[in-house]
């Protein structure tokens, strides 16, 4: 059986961390910007992790 290929597109925006999580960056942060409150847009600089139901998922998209 041959090996499974990375899906491009999920490595470039997700990351594995130490421990085996994924990580993500949050949404809403690309355009329409002048609307969202200051402390809105500094809450979307940090990243986040993959939710639990879709860790399996994910962690097949960017198996290396």
């Amino acid at each position: 059986m041959p090996k499974m290929k990375t899906r491009k597109g999920a490595a470039k925006r997700l990351r594995l961390t130490g421990t085996g999580k994924i990580k993500r960056m949050k949404m809403n942060k690309r355009h329409i910007l002048t609307k969202k409150s200051p402390k809105r847009k500094r809450q979307l600089r940090k990243d986040t992790l993959v939710s639990a139901a879709d860790l399996h998922k994910a962690k097949t998209w960017i198996v290396q």
